[in-house]
């Protein structure tokens, strides 16, 4: 019950107990081409380059960032939390020349001062967390695609946290390149990166591309500029999922079942019924903590449904409180990075756990933990709080 990872879709399990193919099996390509159209409805997209980056959401974001950035490009990097960081790293590592803007941890930006800032660097690509789990707020994107079209600028976001459990409309705000991980709303484990490409971003990581020696066809040639990776290039990658499957690697098969388990379950029970479910969980879970009397952290108005940042009380042992749910109970919560390590606890509700059994037995075991450890709470106080939002929200 913690950020991420969590527990996987048994649904998702079976599908990678299935036995291996070989890459260029019919069967397997198929999968290929129908996760492909599943991680379409998922990202809310017609894009044709969306499929999977083998690796985790980390390896997503640096295939997007590392083949769409050249040398010197500037970039731009709002930062709300440890995650804008990341985003400032690898940009840096790929060589641009980042410009950053900050507000403090568990705030957001306004598209206003996001535009303002673009006016001021003149960046190639804004390049933004959407749901920071580090401070469990999501930056509104709904305005700042239309300003980054406005002034010519490629739109990346990272929506790992995000992603099933809140609303991402890929086409509709105007996003140029996204990317994720199935370890948390998806309901599935890391190890894959689903992502999609604009027909913009596609053209600028095209005019890159740089076929493998012993691959190209008579007189193809490098690009004007080849992607600094291998494994990461995305214009490579893009003709192995694509109609000229030219081999790059080795599909990981395992992954790619799994991830398009995550995306059918995903889709069979449609993206509006799951974003409710996990705002509906989440209410209960944060009526929960509060009906304990504990404090919560961050812009409750830009809060992700899936996470809920719990102020550690004063005086009490923060791992403490966590070591006791894990081996007591069999419960994980988690803690976060920077500025907030052990102030706060991060507890989710995302993808298979976002259910009321798993809500109210979270808030039992936490009521438990915090009595025996001397902390006050309201005896009761968060499964009933919770069950006061299931009884005002659910069906009857």
């Amino acid at each position: 019950m913690g950020p991420g990872p969590i527990n996987a879709d048994p649904r998702v399990l079976r599908a990678m107990s299935a036995q291996l193919l070989g890459q260029y099996d019919p069967a397997m390509t198929a999968y290929m081409s129908e996760t492909m159209a599943l991680y379409r409805t998922v990202f809310d997209t017609a894009n044709v380059q969306t499929l999977l980056v083998d690796g985790t959401s980390r390896a997503g974001i640096e295939a997007a960032l590392v083949s769409l950035i050249e040398p010197g490009d500037r970039v731009l990097v709002p930062i709300f939390g440890r995650f804008g960081h990341l985003l400032k790293e690898i940009a840096e590592r790929a060589g641009a020349e980042v410009h950053v803007r900050e507000v403090e941890w568990g705030q957001v930006f306004t598209a206003a001062a996001i535009e303002q800032a673009i006016i001021e660097t003149r960046p190639v690509l804004l390049a933004v967390v959407h749901g920071d789990t580090s401070t469990t707020v999501m930056q509104p994107l709904e305005e700042l695609g239309e300003v980054c079209a406005r002034h010519g600028v490629l739109f990346y976001t990272d929506v790992t946290a995000s992603l099933g459990g809140n609303p991402v409309h890929t086409d509709a705000w105007g996003l140029d390149a996204v990317t994720a991980g199935l370890q948390k709303c998806l309901g599935g484990p890391s190890g894959s990166a689903p992502a999609t490409f604009s027909s913009r971003a596609t053209d600028v990581i095209r005019s890159r591309s740089s076929v493998e020696a012993g691959l190209r066809d008579p007189g193809e040639t490098a690009g004007r500029s080849p992607i600094r990776s291998n494994y990461f290039d995305l214009a490579m990658i893009f003709d192995y999922w694509g109609p000229r499957r030219l081999n790059h690697h080795t599909e990981a098969t395992t992954a790619l079942y799994g991830a398009r388990e995550c995306a059918r379950l995903l889709v069979c029970e449609t993206l509006p019924v799951a974003i409710e479910r996990h705002r509906l969980h989440g209410a209960a879970m944060l009526a929960g903590v509060r009906g304990l009397g504990l404090s919560v952290f961050g812009d409750l108005e830009h809060r992700m449904n899936n996470v809920v940042a719990v102020v550690i009380p004063d005086g009490v042992n923060g791992d403490a409180v966590r070591g006791a749910l894990l081996g007591d109970f069999g419960i994980e919560i988690g803690t976060s990075f920077g500025p907030l390590q052990g102030k706060i606890w991060r507890i989710g509700t995302m993808g298979y756990n976002a259910r009321r059994d798993t809500v109210l037995t979270t808030l039992a075991a936490l009521e438990q933990v915090l009595r025996r450890l001397g902390a006050p709470v309201t005896g009761g106080g968060g499964v009933g709080a919770a069950w006061d939002v299931y009884s005002d929200q659910e069906p009857s």
